[in-house]
């Protein structure tokens, strides 16, 4: 199992109490820190206000972060998980990542999904078409992006994008373009697009026997169009509270549900947490963690993708992960 892990940048009340002057010096340090780590990649969030209310409080813009942290590291893999279709021209987007790609010396990865969030698209004045006309806007998108990338130019007539001869110069570094990961787990549309032109899929799934449904649908529409399934990597999102024992972790839960309540309210910070409490998020030991986690590996997972909301604050957790998950799951190979 390999293990990427998103860097904060505001979008869950995780720099708060952080003088925005500090914010970037924040993420640069975690971004690095994980660099100097046994992370293969850092991610960010495509959003513009924040969650599980908009408040006042800072997000910062994902593609400016993603260029910064190009230009600040050297290894490690930078993606978004994931870039919202709907925010930009996929012909303009296609230029940016192809950018950023070149300032990274190759190392971006293009994490795009359809987008959920009503309140950012009406509020930027995108409207909020229909989940259909978003599948939809999905994959002429990434059409645009898979022909720029690869001929230098995108040229598409379709019912939600039309471009006309967009030139995409110079090419990616990355030979074949930038890895693109389809995002969602919506099986009869969703994980078709991932089928045509994934190089990874990014599984909406809770639990392992949804997560082994969708590996199945991923799979058949791969054969039906005649592609090999293991062409395309397995990825899924995981929330992550990591303590020395049960009285840690129950601590540390805690002071993230005080946190954000200050902000949005005792009951939705509650129901934010709650996912930490009812075992939909990994919240243990490390031991406890691990264990788990070698289920998902076992069900054919093969990348792992860490928000840590303690990040910004103490990394204490995200130490433990790394000194006694990490080793044990990439050293071992799956059993079914």
């Amino acid at each position: 199992m390999r293990f990427g892990i998103f860097i904060p940048q505001g979008w869950v009340h995780d720099l708060v109490d952080i003088e925005p002057a500090e914010h970037w010096a924040t993420i640069r340090e975690i971004a690095l820190a994980a660099e100097s780590g046994p992370w293969e990649s850092v991610w960010l969030y495509d959003h513009f206000h924040t969650v599980p209310v908009p408040t006042s409080e800072a997000t910062h813009e994902t593609w400016s972060l993603v260029s910064a942290l190009a230009a600040v590291t050297s290894r490690i893999r930078i993606g978004q998980m994931c870039t919202c279709i709907g925010f930009r021209n996929p012909a303009y987007l296609a230029k940016v990542a192809a950018t950023a790609d070149h300032i990274s010396g190759g190392r971006i990865e293009m994490g795009i999904g359809a987008g959920w969030y009503e309140h950012e698209w009406r509020a930027y004045g995108y409207g909020f078409p229909s989940t259909k006309e978003r599948l939809g806007m999905l994959r002429e998108g990434v059409e645009i992006l898979a022909q720029a990338w690869r001929d230098g130019s995108a040229t598409l007539d379709g019912e939600h994008f039309r471009v006309d001869g967009a030139i995409c110069r110079p090419l990616p570094l990355q030979e074949g373009g930038i890895p693109i990961w389809i995002a969602g787990g919506g099986e009869r549309r969703t994980l078709r697009i991932a089928a045509q032109y994934g190089s990874a899929a990014n599984f909406m799934a809770f639990d392992i026997d949804t997560f082994r449904r969708k590996r199945t649908v991923l799979a058949e529409h791969c054969a039906a169009i005649g592609r090999d399934p293991e062409q395309i990597r397995r990825s899924a999102n995981f929330s992550v509270i990591v303590g020395e024992s049960a009285a840690d972790v129950v601590a540390r839960i805690r002071r993230v549900e005080q946190r954000l309540a200050r902000f949005v309210g005792d009951a939705a910070a509650a129901a934010q947490v709650a996912e930490y409490r009812d075992g939909t998020a990994l919240a243990g030991t490390p031991e406890d963690i691990g264990e788990r986690l070698a289920a998902w590996r076992d069900a054919g997972l093969q990348i792992m993708l860490a928000y840590f909301p303690e990040a910004a604050y103490d990394r204490s957790g995200i130490e433990l992960f790394e000194q006694r998950v990490i080793p044990a799951l990439a050293a071992e190979e799956p059993r079914a």
